[in-house]
């Protein structure tokens, strides 16, 4: 058990101490190198406690501690064997069926619009769909919300039509995991609404209701501290029945309560029902939330303006999360031999090994989001994003994350905006840009997901109104800045970050929401080659899948590496910059099979360049 008599290095060697170290500094913008000197890591945790004065509390590293001690397992690292699997040699493409391809002209992608291009998807050299969720839901977050889990959303079609859909894919030797959205339902879901209706109904345990505060005056204040990601308080209150239920999410996305034995026999029922029509596997959205301390204690503040969520401590890693994701793969998942991947926002990579570790059979791959931003900076800020980060981001997971786990390789997805917006500002640079993170993603180690779009080069779209942002996360930012700024200051913030530049209409659509009329994007025909070219590479040579990675510079621009396997070694070099650099001079034994420009002794700004031993 460690206490504030223990030094900082005793912190850090533990898992949770790790990440939630890491993450602090993360925030902050400050390197690992910080806690690593000898001064400061060989320094006692109270010391630094009082050190820190008013920055960090008494509380705050308490809260700290009790988290790190609730975790008694240490991460099994194993190097040299990999074990071979379907998913580890896949190349996965993410489908926002709302965004995807409209068929029937009522400017919402449908299921008929993915079946109209599994050709496409099979051609390009995908082996498995992404597909955000298209069960039945009021779409208060895009479907992020379910009403039905076994009924199909109608704006998408049948439950033919999803058929039909995955009778084609699996024709094509292709796989289709869902999106599994379990941590909550829709308020509107049939056990919410009987267990609003009916305290004694056995469904008003399967959610977090609690009666509020009462002040001196008598004003109801919520049950605890906790607000949404969302923004604003993170409990409803339902007047008539004079109580609060949970939302860690939007106001009709209703937290599920797992420690109740009846909600995982019945979602566990609803994923083998799934599992039985053929799905190969499922993204499981939000899956590190799902185990809240049964106490919901108050939030520390300190915490809260550190992660920007108050009360985040009390669930994000929660003391039941490796027992229940064990459950689900041992009751569903390994008798189907389904795959996993799962989205667990806040955990870094000691956590995320915990999780993921062959060994302990919990989820088979997760998406750790911390490369999406660089030290200090978040969603919501403009500025360039440096790909120096990046690199060093993906060195450090690949030398330390072990080969008895997996790592997701991925840039976008349909919470976040185009990462070649993100990184340079110069459009005439999206183009080489596009084809370097296309490169990197498919000749490094571990399995790539791209976002739809991705292979056309599509950049951010250039909103000029909030009427344009259907996204219920970016109306909510935009409502809690309007309290601290000018109108114009929080929509250019919203805009920086709104998850609405993934969600808009493809451009090969000819139709469009009301609100997104007249918004275009340029599209590159070269980079949809360069990722058909890259993909049909990756698959040629289990090097790419399997080999062993080693950096050979990281220079400032500079990223060259070498993959290995079996005899066979490539050398990848890397230009991270918008400015010519000098290419590595690989030697005489080497032959470019590939690359994104020239073969000069420069590279071109964002170029790369791929390499063969002869």
């Amino acid at each position: 058990m460690l206490t504030l008599d223990d030094k900082v290095k005793d912190l850090y060697k533990n898992p949770v101490g790790h990440d939630i170290i890491e993450k602090l500094l993360l925030t902050m913008g400050k390197s690992s190198f910080l806690v690593k000197n000898p001064i400061v890591s060989n320094m006692k945790l109270e010391t630094l406690v009082k050190l820190a004065g008013d920055k960090i509390s008494y509380d705050f590293a308490e809260k700290v501690m009790e988290l790190v001690n609730a975790e008694e397992d240490i991460p099994v690292m194993q190097r040299g064997k990999i074990s071979k699997r379907w998913w580890k040699e896949a190349v996965f493409y993410q489908i926002y069926p709302r965004s995807f391809l409209d068929t029937n002209g009522d400017g919402i992608g449908d299921l008929r619009g993915i079946i109209e291009k599994v050709d496409y998807l099979k051609d390009l050299g995908v082996d498995a769909i992404w597909l955000s969720p298209v069960y039945d839901s009021p779409n208060d977050d895009n479907g992020y919300d379910i009403r039905d889990y076994r009924k199909i959303m109608a704006e998408f079609g049948t439950m033919e039509d999803f058929d039909e859909l995955l009778k084609k894919l699996h024709e094509k030797d292709m796989k289709l995991i869902m999106d599994l959205v379990v941590n909550h339902t829709s308020d509107e879901h049939e056990w919410f609404k009987e267990a609003l209706r009916d305290e004694n109904s056995k469904y008003r345990d399967y959610y977090f209701f609690r009666k509020g505060t009462k002040t001196e005056n008598g004003k109801n204040l919520p049950p605890n501290n906790w607000r949404s990601f969302f923004a604003g308080s993170a409990w409803n209150y339902y007047k008539n029945e004079d109580i609060w239920a949970l939302h860690l999410f939007s106001k009709k996305q209703m937290d599920l309560n797992w420690d109740n034995e009846n909600v995982r026999n019945d979602v566990i029922d609803m994923i083998n029902w799934w599992l039985d029509k053929g799905v190969d596997g499922f993204r499981m959205d939000v899956i590190s939330l799902i185990s809240k301390k049964p106490e919901l204690p108050e939030g520390d503040e300190k915490i809260g303006e550190m992660m920007g969520i108050t009360g985040i401590e009390n669930y994000y890693y929660g003391p039941h999360l490796h027992e229940y994701l064990r459950e689900i793969r041992a009751r569903a998942f390994d008798p189907h031999r389904a795959f996993s991947v799962g989205e667990t926002p806040g955990l870094g990579m000691e956590m995320c090994k915990l999780i993921t570790g062959e060994e302990r059979k919990e989820l088979d791959m997760v998406f750790c989001f911390d490369h999406l931003e660089t030290p200090g900076h978040g969603k919501y800020e403009d500025y360039e994003y440096d790909l120096n980060y990046f690199r060093d981001f993906i060195i450090n997971w690949t030398e330390n994350y072990g080969d008895n786990r997996r790592m997701a390789l991925f840039y976008d997805n349909h919470d976040n905006p185009r990462m070649i917006s993100k990184i340079t500002h110069n459009k005439e640079l999206y183009e080489p840009l596009a084809k370097l993170l296309a490169l990197m993603q498919f000749t490094l180690k571990g399995t790539p997901f791209v976002y739809q779009g991705e292979e056309m080069g599509i950049s951010n779209y250039e909103f000029t109104s909030m009427d344009q942002i259907t996204d219920v996360e970016g109306k909510g930012t935009y409502a809690e800045l309007l309290l601290k700024m000018s109108a114009g200051e929080a929509f250019h913030t919203v805009v920086s970050g709104t998850r609405e530049h993934a969600r808009v209409l493809l451009p090969w659509n000819s139709t469009r929401l009301p609100e997104h009329e007249g918004l275009d994007v340029p599209v590159y025909p070269s980079v949809t080659k360069c990722y058909k070219d890259l993909i049909a590479l990756r698959r040629s040579d289990l090097a790419f899948a399997y080999g062993d990675f080693y950096c050979i510079s990281k220079k400032k621009d500079k990223f060259v590496y070498k993959r290995s396997y079996e005899g066979r070694e490539y050398i990848i070099d890397c230009n991270l910059s918008g400015e010519p650099i000098k290419a590595y001079n690989v030697g005489m034994v080497w032959e470019l099979i590939y690359t994104t420009g020239s073969d000069g002794d420069m590279l071109a700004p964002y170029e790369a360049r791929i390499y063969k031993l002869t």
